[in-house]
């Protein structure tokens, strides 16, 4: 009995959306979204651009089309320059940008902060 109810729900629910996308197909407003979308996909087939290359064109008109992705580099902090340290003692070099490093940390732990900071390279 299952399998009937079942099939009963999607029935029904498939009738609504039926009668909910013809109610859409008679609107004045979605008819010119798909009319202009039909006339850029046209234009776009006719100078041979891609949908990126559109949003690259718009982004270049206006920075807030293509979401923020145009200029990274303006509203991005720096990256943190890269510090190189040696241990003296078994001659391991550690590079990183960041002080929260696996094998900074446990050196830190073993000789100290201002000992492992003494080891930092230029």
């Amino acid at each position: 009995m299952a399998k009937i109810n079942d099939y009963y729900q999607k029935k029904q629910l498939m009738e609504k959306l039926s009668a909910e996308l013809a109610q859409l197909e008679q609107d004045q407003a979605l008819k010119r979204e798909l009319e202009f979308e039909n006339k850029v996909r046209e234009l776009m087939k006719s100078y041979d651009k891609s949908p990126k290359d559109v949003l690259q064109i718009l982004g270049a008109i206006d920075p807030s089309v293509a979401g923020g992705k145009v200029d990274t580099a303006a509203g991005s902090r720096p990256k943190r320059p890269m510090k190189t340290y040696k241990n003296p003692h078994t001659g391991e070099v550690v590079k990183t940008r960041g002080g929260n490093h696996k094998t900074l940390n446990e050196w830190r732990e073993k000789y100290g902060k201002e000992a492992v900071q003494s080891w930092q390279q230029d």
